[in-house]
């Protein structure tokens, strides 16, 4: 079977291997591993793969190089517009010798590809909608055409569109889907802590804007402030890195508060053996592994009421869920810190549910969905 993997993930090259960013490759080693061709179409940067890049684990793969583009400003859209045609014609033509057409939306590359795949009606083919599926999400007008043409069974034929939760009114091609990170093997009992003293909260993810890692500093500095014995790992990087440090150094909070950067997996994993609590205050969240992760070891999810979060932490039962408002959220964080029986039982309900998506049930999915091509 000849796969065609569409992604607007940059790549990278080393020793004659592609990298991308780990999460997504590991997901897409499951797929590969059972296809005998890969035709991946994607930018590429002429950089060296980061701590936080994998490359793909197969020995058949045709890269094609696509222009990765923007609309971001007057600019960049003007230089986008040209590159759009030579990437429609690279898509085509992957789209053409491929068996199985696999798309990776939102995106503007996804959102290319789904435009292109309507030409391929008899193709078998699926898509991975890894961001926000919720239909009353605000969201910028081409993630909203995306879905539209994904749920279009008119335009869009032999699709299965995997998304994150399981939403109300939807077309039959849409599919409730997961994501997962650990092996069978993997899965331990949860060490019990003790939530009376020296709370351990961790954040995972990009240092960007839509994730709130400021708001996330604030909220452990006003429990410190309160006379909480608290202490904060951030594992991540991003624009936003310098300023963070900046407010830590200011508020003299160093010796509470630490910015790791890029972890590897390995790293992150020990620190959530014994975390208490995780943070993720996102804005808009697919299947937030920043948040499934840490339940896989008992670590209780703070987070906002977005997306398919709400039944990932069972609304309310095995997490807690904020508003992203600093002073409600830390009053709920205090009146949750007072019931110790209830939070011994929130984390054991996020490793026993968090727990049943390991790898093995994430592949024998995915052989169900290629089995066809």
């Amino acid at each position: 079977m000849t796969f065609a993997l569409i992604t607007h993930v940059s790549h990278a090259t080393s020793q004659n291997k592609y990298f991308a960013y780990a999460p997504y490759v590991s997901e897409m080693n499951l797929w590969l591993k059972h296809v005998d061709k890969v035709i991946v179409i994607a930018p590429k940067v002429n950089a060296e793969p980061t701590t936080i890049d994998i490359p793909y684990e197969h020995d058949n793969i045709q890269f094609n190089t696509i222009p990765s583009i923007q609309f971001t400003s007057f600019k960049n859209s003007f230089s986008s517009l040209i590159k759009i045609p030579i990437i429609i014609r690279t898509i085509f033509k992957a789209c053409q010798r491929a068996d199985h057409i696999h798309l990776r939306c939102p995106g503007n590359i996804g959102l290319l590809g789904c435009v292109v795949q309507i030409f391929f009606p008899k193709k078998i083919k699926t898509a991975k909608y890894a961001g926000n599926w919720d239909p009353n999400a605000k969201q910028p007008l081409s993630y909203k055409f995306q879905k539209w043409i994904l749920s279009n069974t008119f335009l869009t034929k032999n699709m299965q569109v995997l998304v994150y939760g399981k939403w109300k009114n939807q077309t039959k091609n849409i599919k409730p889907f997961f994501t997962a990170t650990y092996r069978k093997l993997e899965i331990i009992k949860p060490i019990k802590r003790d939530y009376s003293n020296n709370l351990k909260f961790v954040f995972i993810g990009s240092l960007v804007d839509g994730k709130r890692p400021l708001f996330v500093i604030q909220m452990v500095e006003a429990l410190y402030n309160q006379g909480k014995s608290v202490r904060l790992d951030v594992f991540g990087d991003g624009v936003l890195k310098e300023d963070l440090q900046n407010y830590i150094t200011d508020n003299k909070l160093g010796n509470i508060m630490t910015l790791h950067g890029n972890q590897s997996k390995e790293i992150i994993k020990e620190a959530l053996k014994t975390a208490h609590f995780s943070i993720l205050p996102s804005k808009s969240e697919g299947w937030p592994k920043a948040i499934a992760e840490p339940m896989f070891f008992g670590v209780i999810p703070i987070a906002t009421s977005i997306s398919c979060v709400p039944f990932m932490l069972d609304n309310g039962n095995r997490g807690i869920l904020i508003e992203a408002n600093l002073i409600k959220d830390v009053v709920i964080i205090e009146n949750t810190l007072k019931n110790v029986d209830n939070l011994e039982s929130m984390s054991e309900k996020a490793a026993n549910w968090s727990q049943n998506y390991t790898l093995e049930v994430f592949e024998t999915e995915i052989l169900k969905l290629l089995k066809h091509s």
